[in-house]
């Protein structure tokens, strides 16, 4: 026996297994394949923000008084927090209850594929989405909407860090909410009546001086009004600051919150995540 033989490993003649993260990558690439397929769903994922963002935009369309700025831009700021939330709290929140109730966990639960990858999968699929969505309400806000692009490498830093810090937030959360329908076909009305209801009094569609304070308070429990208000300041001069409820952009309070968020979203899921349906035991 020579020295190579003695310090190779052993063979066993079974194929090594490719890692989580190996095996996340190709779940993700999956996921986004399965996205890009369903035309229809692709169309109204990425049309809904612009939508309403062009009828708001265009409904209200007047300058706001003392803040230097006009309505447009304001909703603009506003619709890519709210866009960044769609494809990841509600994409997430409906999708993972409709796999749970058809027993896709299930049955990928019984294979060997580390359970990290199937989340590693969901988070590809959110970047991509989130990033696609981000860029055409970009595009369409400073093409239609007089929303001006961060100028500064400092802006696009803030911009950045509240896109990462939000975007994980709002995915955790999601996950977190999809234990809670009791099927697939209540997962809609569960998902979407509590992100609709943030939209309003998160500063996305009314603006923040005209919600009462103590719907705003509640809206600040919530990723959305933080990343509303930091896009705020990303986009818009620092007259703008004015119209929010502290009178400044508040970044730090804005970090330690979206920071807060994804710790305690993972806590979250880690609590509340089922493989199975309640039908299932």
């Amino acid at each position: 026996m020579t020295t190579a033989d003695t310090l190779a490993p052993a063979r066993t003649g079974e194929p090594e297994l490719p890692g989580a993260w190996s095996l996340g990558l190709r779940r993700g690439a999956l996921e986004i394949r399965q996205f890009v397929r369903q035309r229809d769903q692709v169309i109204f994922t990425f049309a809904f923000p612009v939508v309403f963002l062009a009828l708001f935009a265009s409904i209200f369309s007047g300058r706001v008084e003392n803040a230097g700025i006009t309505a447009s831009q304001l909703y603009a700021a506003g619709m890519i927090a709210a866009g960044i939330m769609s494809v990841s709290f509600q994409s997430l929140g409906i999708s993972i209850a409709i796999e749970r109730d058809e027993k896709v966990l299930r049955r990928l639960r019984g294979t060997p594929m580390p359970p990290a990858a199937y989340f590693l999968g969901k988070v590809w699929l959110v970047l991509a989405t989130g990033v696609a969505e981000t860029g055409v309400l970009l595009l369409f806000g400073s093409a239609l909407f007089d929303l001006d692009l961060p100028s500064t490498a400092a802006k696009w830093f803030d911009f950045s860090w509240i896109f990462v810090l939000g975007i994980t937030g709002c995915a955790l959360l999601g996950i977190a909410i999809s234990s809670l329908p009791r099927s697939g076909k209540s997962a809609s009305s569960v998902v979407v009546l509590p992100f609709l209801v943030l939209q309003f009094i998160s500063g996305v569609y009314i603006p923040v001086g005209t919600v009462p304070d103590w719907l705003l308070n509640i809206s600040a429990f919530f990723p959305l009004k933080w990343m509303c208000q930091g896009f705020r300041g990303v986009f818009l001069p620092e007259s703008a600051s004015v119209l929010e409820q502290a009178g400044s952009w508040e970044f730090g309070r804005i970090a330690l919150v979206l920071g807060a968020w994804c710790i305690g979203g993972l806590a979250l899921c880690l609590m509340t995540f089922r493989w199975k349906s309640r039908r299932d035991g």
